[in-house]
């Protein structure tokens, strides 16, 4: 604490650099032998030689490390020469080769794709690239041998662009970078002193605002982590800074170097009061800003310079740094004899441990300031900055000491950096390899951050960090456990039976665990039975079924939907098979499984009637096949002979099941359809498809009644049915006068109230009167209501001397016009009274 400020360097009045210790590295590899890509957000190192070696069956290695130096992976490269790395925000490698191909690599060098930038690409090789992020995602930029630009803005949704030719380029640019600006992705290249842009379109000449007359010609060029801010150094040594729309200069800045640097990028953090662009040469790093002043390092050997969101990582065979702007609360806070109210406040902290009354004397000038909220949050936020752990206790002991004497402080503040910073300096660890800033951790995410550490199988340090932050409410554990059994499946160490009683005594019934998946990651890996080991864990049918079916297990999917009781899940099943295999052994599996049957004969009866008849012939089931003959009579056939063909074959059928009554009455069936065929062509009228009964009923209604009559008798139609139908049929037909004949046939065994009810439902009543005498006598008294006829109905209700009728007809009286046929009824019922 009493060197803090040691490797502090000023840049400019108001800002201070410094460069952190990260790791020693424990890698021996030299840089100058490779292609070299490293992550942001603390993310893995990639290696590729390059340099030949003697031997030509020697092949140089693909070699992936942590932050720390700490190998991951490496695997043997056997493809053409590579010419640039970059990783993706999913950390995947990409390895851009000459002919454009461009292969994509796990942070394990397990190989996962490849995709090509196109046959232009490919005729003409590739002289440069560059990887670029983008809210769009992960994009390639290409600089062909024929001095063209192709480009492709996301690589998970690979569409190419070439961009237009820039007049006259008979050489490959000096420089070049990728912009973007409003949501538009353009190059930015230079020609010697002269800078154009590239867009979709066109290729426009730019002027930078502000530019020296001394400038020269343009040797490098870098963009910032964000895309806000450009630089560009020239053969001069001069380095011009602004926004990277090209219409604002932010400053300039001419170094001692005329040689272009190795590599040029920029550090900046938010509410930066000094932005910086960083340069390496063989042995220096320089830092320049808008000052006169710059900063300079020695480097003892080549360093990678990786561009952060708050600073830049610094990394060699030896060491890894970082180095950025020191924030505001920092400064304040340790700057010295700073008397700002953080700085006091760590004072007063100390002076209390130390039990001296000048702890008081530090509090009490914080307090008269009315500083003592500030000075509490200075301590915080520059505790959320310091990578020691020792510093950062000190800073957070005086900030919860601060606390103590506020009575309105919100406390949230305190306990997430005290959460952070536990969860940071567990990722710094040598072993883990995350140097994450805390700004960084902030924008990166917790979800994402554990997306990360589960990508390097990082399993244990990841359940606790949501453990510790209590993420188990949104299946953050779940999630990790699921990667972890799906990393398990891939080892070939175990039997299946051992690893699938091992990932459910580890998973249990973990709320959001998919056994599905981890099944089809081990379907993938060849391990098809312990897939279907897995899957017997998994409770949703309709997740087991799907996979089973992909996995060749037909007959164990159908079981599987049949037990769940899904009738959609058994048809998926059943029409699968029903394509898979061939139709004898279909049929053969579907009778083993009688639900599925069932179901598919259903299926069958809307959609493939042959497919049924075929079915019912396999099982000798002649009770559905004359059912079938029917239904096929009346859906297929139009004609009537091959209906009456089809019903035919009904019959048969129904014989040979022993079903008499379906026979006969398909029997009958056959003969109503030719006697209607035969009145169709005799009378001229659509009788087919009729009813028996509405066959009579409209013969009665055309006058035919001897046609009629002969149905009766052919068919054997109850009498009291027939009658009940010539009634209505007559009565509809107005002929009364054939109404009153047939009345007079023979007794009708429905009665005469029939009669009369007909009659008044269409409204002739002079026709009724005639049948309500014959009416007997206990349905008399209603048949003269029904007529109007009360005096008639009162004398039928006298004569039964049946109250109730007398009080029914008098129910019907009015006292104005029917006062006779009330007497009547009234003194019928007095007399009755004095029985």
């Amino acid at each position: 604490m009493d060197c803090y400020t040691a490797n502090w360097d000023p840049l400019g009045e108001a800002a201070y650099y410094r460069k952190l210790d990260l790791y020693s590295m424990d890698w021996r590899v030299d840089l100058r032998d490779c292609l070299v890509a490293a992550a942001p957000y603390g993310g893995p190192i990639a290696l590729l030689k390059t340099r030949k070696e003697k031997s030509p069956s020697s092949r140089p290695p693909l070699e992936i490390y942590s932050a720390s130096g700490v190998l991951l992976a490496s695997t043997p490269w056997k493809n053409s020469p590579a010419v640039h790395l970059g990783w993706t925000t999913s950390e995947d490698l990409l390895c851009i080769q000459e002919d454009g191909s461009v292969l994509v690599y796990s942070i394990f060098c397990e190989f996962k794709r490849r995709f090509t930038m196109g046959n232009e690409v490919l005729q003409n090789h590739v002289l440069e690239a560059k990887v670029f992020h983008t809210e769009f995602g992960t994009g390639v930029a290409i600089l062909t041998g024929a001095h063209r630009f192709t480009m492709a803005t996301n690589v998970d949704d690979l569409k190419l662009r070439r961009l237009p030719e820039v007049p006259g380029l008979q050489k490959p640019p000096s420089c070049w970078t990728v912009l973007c600006l409003d949501r538009a992705t353009i190059i930015l290249l230079a020609v010697g002193h002269d800078l154009f842009l590239l867009d979709n379109t066109t290729c426009s000449p730019v002027t930078l605002p502000g530019l020296s007359p001394y400038a020269g010609a343009y040797l490098q060029m870098a963009v910032s982590f964000n895309y806000r801010y450009l630089a560009l150094f020239t053969d001069t040594g001069y380095i011009w800074m602004g926004r990277s729309h090209l219409k604002e200069k932010l400053g300039e800045f001419t170094c001692e170097f005329r040689a272009p640097p190795k590599q040029m990028v920029w550090c900046t953090r938010s509410r930066s009061k000094q932005r910086a662009v960083v340069m390496a040469w063989d042995r220096r790093l320089l830092v320049a800003g808008n000052t006169e002043q710059c900063i300079q390092y020695p480097l003892d050997e080549d360093s990678y310079l990786v561009p952060e969101l708050d600073g830049v990582r610094i990394f060699s065979r030896l060491a890894h740094e970082f180095l950025h702007e020191i924030p505001e609360a920092s400064q304040e806070i340790f700057r010295i004899a700073s008397m700002a109210p953080g700085a006091l406040l760590l004072e007063a902290q100390k002076e209390y441990e130390k039990e001296s009354q000048k702890a008081d004397e530090y509090l009490r000038e914080i307090k008269d300031q009315k500083l003592l909220s500030e000075a509490v949050r200075q301590c915080i936020e520059a505790a959320s900055y310091e990578n020691q752990p020792d510093i950062q206790k000190s800073l957070l002991r005086a900030a919860s000491f601060g606390k103590c004497f506020l009575e309105k402080f919100s406390p949230e503040p305190f306990v997430e950096t005290c959460r952070d910073l536990r969860v940071l300096n567990a990722l710094r660890d040598y072993q883990i390899g995350i140097p994450l800033s805390f700004d960084q951790y902030r924008q990166l995410t917790t979800e994402v951050l554990l997306d990360r550490l589960v990508l390097r199988r990082l399993y244990p340090i990841a359940i606790k960090i949501c453990e510790y932050l209590r993420l188990s409410e949104f299946q953050g554990i779940s999630r990790i456990l699921a990667h972890w059994a799906c990393y398990k499946v891939q080892q070939q160490e175990n039997s299946d039976e051992e690893v699938a009683q091992a990932i459910n005594q580890k998973l249990g019934d973990t709320p959001g665990i998919s056994y599905a998946e981890i099944a089809a990651r081990a379907y993938e890996c060849g391990r098809t039975e312990l897939a279907i080991k897995l899957l017997e864990y998994e409770p949703r049918s309709g997740k087991q079924v799907p996979l089973l079916l992909k996995m060749k297990r037909s007959p164990l999917a159908l079981s599987k939907a049949i037990e769940s009781g899904d009738t959609d899940l058994v048809y998926t099943v059943v029409l699968h098979l029903k394509n898979e295999l061939n139709r004898g052994t279909f049929f053969m599996t579907l009778q083993n499984q009688p639900v599925a049957l069932s179901l598919y004969r259903q299926f069958c009866k809307h959609q493939e009637l042959d497919t049924l008849k075929d079915l019912y012939n396999q099982d000798d089931d002649h009770q559905e096949l004359g059912n079938f003959h029917v239904r096929s009579g009346y859906v297929s056939e139009k004609r009537i002979d091959g209906r009456i063909a089809c019903l035919q074959n009904a019959v048969d059928e129904y014989y040979k099941a022993k079903n008499e009554f379906a026979a006969k009455a398909t029997e009958d069936q056959i003969k109503l359809l030719r006697l209607q065929r035969h009145l169709q062509d005799d009378f001229d009228k659509p009788y087919l498809d009729y009813s028996l009964h509405d066959t009579v009923y409209n013969l009665i209604l055309d006058g035919n009644h001897k046609r009629a009559e002969q149905l009766y008798r052919d068919f054997k139609i109850p009498d009291k049915r027939f009658w009940w139908l010539k009634i209505n049929a007559l009565a509809e037909r107005e002929d009364w006068d054939e109404l009153e004949k047939f009345s007079k046939g023979k007794k009708s065994p429905i009665g005469y109230l029939p009669f009369v009810e007909i009659c008044m439902k269409h409204h002739n009543r002079y026709e009724a009167r005639k049948f309500a005498p014959r009416v007997a006598s206990e349905q008399r008294v209603k048949a003269f209501i029904l007529v109007g006829d009360l005096d008639q109905a009162a004398e039928a209700a006298i004569e039964r001397k049946n109250e109730g009728e007398m009080t029914l007809v008098l129910s019907k009286c009015t006292a104005a016009t029917d006062a006779s046929v009330v007497a009547k009824i009234n003194q019928a019922k007095a007399q009755l009274g004095k029985k």
